[in-house]
């Protein structure tokens, strides 16, 4: 039977619980062990310090994550070339038919937010998303369009062509992207729709995260979209996007937690379909989500229910691949506030706990 979880969130991280403890307290593995994984861009700062807090507890254990996007990522894990894949989307029904057994596990919460290089102009400027869905449909293509002029009052927009800047390669934070867009803007749902990958009706394309902060950054008057951590390590300049209470939200952990605690998410058993789950979905049009920002989801870890279809793991490699991801969703959401991320809520927590418990290796179960 599927769980109503009303995700609460508090913006301190996770406090470490006594079942957290049980991943480092167990014995090491005896041996040298890799974990391999690969998927999106937008949680690898916190895996990739994840990875490195992991080893001082386990120094026999090494988590080697390839941040290639969510798209390469879900190819990864259906070609079985990993042991543990990330995506900021679910697995569609039909990525799913080609991975049966897979499990959802969700890591952190996030927020996509529109950068921009305007000279003179810094932080702040305010889109609706029916204007960032103009303007990547190639419909405003100056920055002192009467729309945006009309929100900005007091700024002095240039007369300049908007340079647009896309994803190149398959991405999570397309995926996320493109589902706010296709959320509010009729058109972009049916001439572009959502997904890792679409056909972008303009623009210029740029890999991963780290691409498009870099191409904005070395292009004047351009725009481009990135998970919120790429921006401030970046120092990157972003914008404020309106919710459907009408305000314009500045994206930042407490307003990922906000959206987070108005979304109310049917969250599937861990390995059941979750094609459908969605926290834009869910607040994009509560006029009562006050201080939610609207462009706020989900990653995941994507892990094999049955662990021996593996063709390089074993037994071994198995429990040490299980216990990093029970301190993963314990210990680990201690490291997720620091680097601009929401640690996960106890309801998902507790909900993870059920899902790890369902691997196995060999039709046993891993952790008791």
């Amino acid at each position: 039977m599927k769980t109503v979880y009303v995700i609460v969130v508090a913006v301190i991280a996770v406090a470490m619980i006594t079942l957290g403890l049980l991943a480092y307290q167990q014995a090491s593995p005896t041996r040298t062990v890799t974990l391999n994984g690969a998927g999106a861009t937008f949680p690898f700062p916190l895996i990739d310090k994840w990875a490195a807090e992991y080893h001082k507890i386990k120094p026999n254990v090494k988590v080697n994550y390839q941040s290639i996007g969510s798209g390469g990522g879900i190819q990864q894990h259906i070609e079985k070339t990993v042991f543990f894949a990330a995506s900021d989307a679910p697995l569609t029904e039909a990525q799913a038919a080609k991975a049966p057994n897979t499990l959802h596990i969700p890591i952190t919460i996030g927020g996509v937010v529109p950068i921009y290089n305007i000279p003179g102009i810094q932080k702040g400027l305010k889109f609706t998303g029916e204007i960032l869905a103009d303007i990547y449909l190639g419909k405003i293509t100056k920055w002192n369009d009467p729309r945006l002029a009309a929100i900005n009052p007091g700024v002095d927009l240039p007369d300049k062509e908007i340079v647009v800047v896309h994803r190149s390669d398959g991405s999570g934070t397309t995926f996320v992207w493109t589902s706010y867009l296709s959320c509010v803007s009729q058109e972009w749902r049916e001439k572009v729709g959502r997904g890792t990958s679409v056909n972008w009706p303009i623009g210029l394309g740029a890999k991963g995260n780290e691409g498009v902060a870099a191409t904005v950054q070395q292009t004047p008057y351009s725009i481009g979209y990135v998970e919120f951590t790429y921006a401030k390590k970046n120092n990157l300049t972003y914008g404020y996007v309106q919710n459907a209470a009408g305000e314009f939200i500045e994206p930042s952990i407490e307003s990922f937690a906000k959206a987070a605690e108005y979304a109310a998410i049917t969250l599937p058993k861990g390995d059941e379909s979750w094609s459908k789950v969605s926290i834009i979905e869910s607040i994009v049009n509560n006029t009562r989500a006050r201080g939610a920002y609207p462009i706020t989801s989900f990653s995941y870890f994507l892990v094999y229910k049955e662990l021996n279809v593996l063709p390089n793991m074993d037994e071994e490699t198995a429990r040490a691949l299980v216990e990093f991801l029970w301190w993963a969703i314990h210990d680990g959401q201690g490291y997720a506030s620091d680097l601009h991320y929401v640690p996960l809520p106890p309801s998902v927590v507790a909900h993870n706990e059920e899902t790890i418990r369902m691997i196995t290796y060999n039709g046993q179960q891993l952790l008791k």
